[in-house]
């Protein structure tokens, strides 16, 4: 027997999951029908319960703070370069 492990597709795991959830089989059942190991479905099992919150947060949420902290770093990064321009005017004699 080959010893490469199968992989299944997202959209494979999220249905066998969803067969989980509603409860009308057991466990055993569905992952003796689809020739799967149950500890393998209940991991998959934990894995959609511990992200699905994500699934309804608000969108562009992340993406936002993303921006945002990039904006916060240039504004410091505009803040030090002019202070090292105003240092290196006086240095070197230059009025403005």
């Amino acid at each position: 027997m080959s010893n490469r492990r199968r992989k299944y597709s997202s959209e494979f795991k999220a249905k066998v999951v969803l067969e989980v959830l509603k409860e009308q089989e057991t466990l055993s059942e569905i992952a003796g029908r689809h020739g799967i190991h149950p500890t393998q479905i209940a991991k998959w099992k934990r894995t959609f319960l511990e992200k699905s919150p994500e699934i309804f947060s608000e969108p562009g949420n992340d993406e936002a703070k993303k921006r945002a902290s990039q904006e916060d770093d240039l504004y410091k990064k505009i803040g030090q370069l002019q202070v090292e321009l105003d240092w290196l005017k006086k240095k070197s004699g230059i009025s403005v």
